[in-house]
């Protein structure tokens, strides 16, 4: 895969910007693990090898364990795994990741406002858009994942 453009350069006040909203969820009370968790449910959701990679290797470096970390996109089917929140978490992230498909049911939003506080759900949700922008620049422009940079 060849990288078609470097979005970072091409639109470096864009960039800036997205980093603005990334510092912001970084800061906003929400657990780090938590956070990389959801970023990594959203980009294998997506399909997006870039972001797959990173917060695969975030996760590793923040204590995750490799079996927990191999069962992130099947988390329903090993749920000792995941406390409440985290699965409360990866739920939201599939529902409105895949808001076109769900449209974010009652249900969905009931069973997340259970486990968040408002300002937590607020944030939460502002860091799956996040990663949604993310992923569709790395995919779109074809950003090659450092594991398979030769």
């Amino acid at each position: 895969m060849t990288q078609r453009l470097d979005y970072t350069t091409a639109s470096p006040a864009g960039m800036k910007a997205l980093g603005g909203v990334y510092a912001h969820v970084g800061q906003s009370g929400l657990a780090k693990s938590l956070i990389d968790l959801v970023y990594l449910r959203v980009s294998q959701i997506n399909g997006c090898a870039y972001c797959i990679d990173m917060h695969s290797r975030d996760l590793l470096k923040g204590g995750l364990a490799v079996e927990k970390l191999v069962l992130v996109q099947a988390w329903r089917e090993a749920p000792s795994l995941f406390s409440e929140q985290e699965r409360a978490a990866l739920a939201w992230a599939e529902t409105v990741t895949r808001v076109a498909d769900t449209t974010v049911p009652d249900a969905d939003f009931a069973a997340a406002s259970a486990q968040f506080s408002e300002k937590e759900l607020a944030d939460l949700t502002i860091a799956i858009g996040l990663m949604n922008v993310y992923n569709r620049m790395a995919i779109s422009f074809r950003t090659v994942p450092a594991a398979a940079r030769h």
